[in-house]
């Protein structure tokens, strides 16, 4: 890999990251985009629910800002949802100028609702395909533009340097001697973790590694214990648990238990369009209850033909197990989503360490605050993405805010083992099973003797030598579990079963920085 001088590295092929990539290109910036997997692989292909912007009718920018600082439970920095939701529709004509195909209906967006939304101001493209559209659509406008894609390669450490830049050490999928740059900022856009569960929605490569490649340069790492679950993914022994769009309930698909009783109404007055959280936990607890390995998703109630018409990618899915949503109760579970945590980040995508930018799902800006709003995760990488590019075009000092609370996590040497796939398993299991929808002390301390153990033996020995993608995993793992123990309250998309209600004191950010 020949060496880039001072031109912006860009890390991770979403939304985010791609967006960047073509808005540095128009600005003649000329950035280098590293992937570890293909150029099109990442969370956003498999974004099915929209993108959320308030451009109908009857809609405002103030409405959807407070429709975000409710789903947020106390949590979300006004500031950033303003900017969310006042830059939204400029962003959504971006993608319209790049070629998105957005769905109409007499010329006119289609608009739909999702949880928690007061208005109908769901985007989509391809019915149910919004993301892959969106994925697609960059992907060839970036190739067109001729931005340097660099597909199956790794950042693996990031090294501060004293003038203020950072080396980058990318790794290669081929095995081949590790590289070195020396860009003029390092752009994380690389995700979530939501892999490293082992109920998931996630592609196998959401394993967190942004967070944990950052918090070994030094960021300060916010909210991570807050994961959101999605509650409604196909269930089927040994199949993909993809997910089921909560658009369909949207349209008035309903949830019913084993015995077709509809529970969600003594949850929550919103019943099946009350918050992720409140769904995905009710569900828990029916599943808990009964003992059954899923509830059921009902759309039998709509026309066959709109059902086809509005989601042909799960309807397309579920044809493969011979099912029919307009017949046939569909098997749903929940499972891990989206990382609402990461890096800690102001408005503009500036961390705690100097050259470093985020934006996207790796960043922790307090736009979600404990709880996503549905549809406002690609619009988060679009809005903020571009807050980073004019970062990058005219710098400007700053950093995120401080926390509320700080607390440092030691996390020291160790063997240096490249771990397995059992080590991989092992992760999975103890995060599903004690650091998942529903949590407790006595789970969470169990969790991370399990996840600091691990991390003796497979931290590098020594400092230059970069981590392996498990010693990464255990990482993320062990800062999700050590914020939720620390957070000694239920809000959002965290809940405690020995602390089930919110607390006032709790109404703050926490931060966590290794010890270095």
């Amino acid at each position: 890999m020949p060496s880039v001088a001072r031109a912006p590295l860009i890390v991770g092929s979403g939304i985010a990251g791609l967006y960047v990539a073509l808005r540095c290109q128009e600005e003649g910036l000329r950035p280098v985009v590293i992937t570890k997997s293909t150029i099109e692989e990442s969370n956003t292909r498999y974004a099915q629910g929209g993108i959320a912007a308030a451009v109908g009718p009857d809609d405002s920018p103030r409405l959807h800002e407070r429709d975000t600082i409710r789903a947020g439970d106390g949590l979300v920095d006004v500031g950033a949802a303003r900017l969310l939701a006042e830059e939204a529709p400029l962003r959504i004509a971006d993608l319209v100028r790049f070629g998105v195909p957005f769905d109409t209906v007499h010329g006119q967006v289609a608009l739909g609702r999702e949880a928690a939304h007061s208005r109908d101001r769901i985007l989509h493209a391809g019915g149910d395909a919004t993301g892959l559209q969106i994925e697609e659509t960059l992907k060839r406008r970036v190739l067109d533009a001729g931005v340097q894609i660099r597909e199956r390669s790794s950042l693996r450490r990031l090294v501060p340097k004293a003038d203020g830049h950072l080396t980058a050490v990318i790794g290669r999928a081929d095995g081949g001697a590790a590289d070195e740059l020396d860009p003029s900022c390092v752009v994380l856009a690389t995700g979530g973790a939501g892999a490293l569960y082992r109920e998931s929605s996630n592609p196998s490569i959401a394993t967190g590694e942004g967070v944990a490649i950052a918090a070994r340069a030094g960021a300060l790492i916010c909210d991570m214990e807050f994961i959101q679950f999605h509650p409604t993914a196909f269930y089927r022994p040994g199949a993909p648990r993809f997910l089921i769009t909560e658009a369909i309930r949207g349209e008035g698909a309903v949830i019913r238990n084993a015995e077709g009783h509809r529970f969600l109404p003594q949850f929550h007055p919103d019943a099946e369009l009350a918050p992720r959280d409140v769904v995905a936990r009710a569900i828990h607890n029916e599943l808990v209850r009964s003992g059954d390995p899923c509830v059921f998703l009902d759309a039998t109630a709509l026309p066959r033909h709109r059902l086809f018409a509005r989601f042909p990618t799960v309807c397309r899915t579920l044809a493969g197990y011979a099912l029919d949503p307009s017949r046939d109760r569909i098997p749903v579970t929940p499972v891990a989503h989206y990382m609402i945590g990461g890096v800690a980040s102001d408005h503009d995508g500036r961390s705690t360490v100097p050259g470093l930018l985020v934006c996207g799902e790796v960043a922790a800006t307090g736009v979600h605050g404990a709880n996503r709003l549905a549809s406002n995760s690609l619009l988060e990488g679009l809005v903020f993405g571009e807050r980073v590019v004019r970062q990058l075009l005219h710098p400007v000092a700053g950093a995120p805010a401080a926390p509320g609370r700080q607390e440092t996590v030691a996390w020291s040497r160790g063997a240096g083992d490249v771990g397995s796939a059992e080590d991989s398993r092992a992760i999975a299991e103890r995060l599903w099973v004690d650091v998942g929808i529903t949590r407790d002390a006595r789970g969470l301390a169990r969790a991370q003797r399990a996840f600091t153990a691990l991390g003796r033996r497979l931290e590098p020995r020594d400092e230059r030598t970069p981590p392996s993608v498990l010693a990464n995993a255990a990482l993320v793992a062990a800062l999700v579990t050590r914020a939720a123990s620390l957070r000694t309250e239920s809000r959002g998309a965290h809940y405690r079963a020995d602390y089930p209600r919110r607390a006032g004191a709790w109404r703050l950010h926490l931060g966590l920085r290794l010890r270095s």
